[in-house]
């Protein structure tokens, strides 16, 4: 098995391990109210688990960003050069900083550091002891509300079947999975834009939060219906893990030309 292969596979374990993840908050929120984040996630399996499962997560995420970053920089999932194709590149490598930021939480856990906190926030609160931060907050609101348009998008377009194996994508099941976790995700998204867009506003980073905090500020019965949304989108993830058609990163072409250059 080549480079590009081994990271093919390693990306499919991200893709499972993206889904745990959000099984783990839906849970969480359904059985017991809590509200966590995909950071707490994290966490919450780690004491449970061990460093064994912190050392697969690590490598599923971090294989999982870079698949996205290069999709990204390289189009590999063939977005197109249209506004909708880039603005789907842009939203991969948003995912692959993301994504590679919870490996290294992960890693940090397993030397025994302890987790962060509200990323959201924290971000807020640095961007606030900038020159108008306030208006980069805002800025990263838009982004947010953005994002959350897209999730309800490909919720009601089904958009996202369109990277399955044909005879998976047409099982109800996996349709509606998928169309009720994109849909949750979107409202997360709304709702964590207009958090941070009130901080940015009254000028005060608590305001602002994550998932986390979105799934705390939504009332009975929203929470619920939500984390019934994340729970599917979780399934619906595992899903993806198996029967996504994942085209191969050039790594071995990468590597090929690195050491010709020597």
């Amino acid at each position: 098995m080549n480079a590009s292969s081994r990271l093919t596979a390693l990306t499919r374990i991200g893709f499972a391990t993206r889904g745990l993840l959000y099984l783990v908050i839906a849970l969480l929120i359904l059985r017991t109210g809590r509200a966590e984040d995909q950071s707490g996630a994290i966490e919450y399996l780690g004491r449970g688990g061990g460093q064994v499962l912190l050392a697969i997560i690590a490598a599923g995420l971090t294989a999982y960003g870079i698949w996205r970053l290069a999709d990204a920089g390289l189009d590999i999932e063939r977005h197109g050069g249209d506004r909708k194709g880039i603005m789907e590149r842009v939203g991969a490598g948003a995912s692959g900083i993301i994504h590679l930021l919870l490996a290294g939480q992960a890693v940090q856990l397993m030397r025994g550091a302890a987790a962060s906190g509200d990323g959201t926030q924290e971000g807020a609160r640095t961007a606030m002891q900038l020159p108008c931060g306030w208006a980069l907050v805002l800025v990263g609101a838009a982004v947010l509300a953005t994002l959350g348009v897209v999730q309800l998008a490909k919720a009601v377009k089904g958009s996202f079947l369109r990277y399955l194996d044909p005879a998976m994508a047409t099982r109800p099941w996996v349709q509606w999975s998928g169309r009720a976790g994109y849909a949750a995700r979107g409202l997360v998204f709304l709702v964590s834009g207009y958090l941070l867009a009130r901080a940015g506003i009254e000028e005060r980073a608590s305001e602002a939060g994550g998932m986390a905090r979105a799934l705390t500020w939504l009332t009975n019965p929203f929470d619920i219906v939500v984390g019934v949304g994340l729970l599917a989108f979780g399934h619906f993830s595992l899903v993806e893990a198996r029967y996504r058609r994942l085209h191969d990163v050039p790594v071995d072409d990468a590597i090929r030309r690195a050491t010709s250059w020597r």
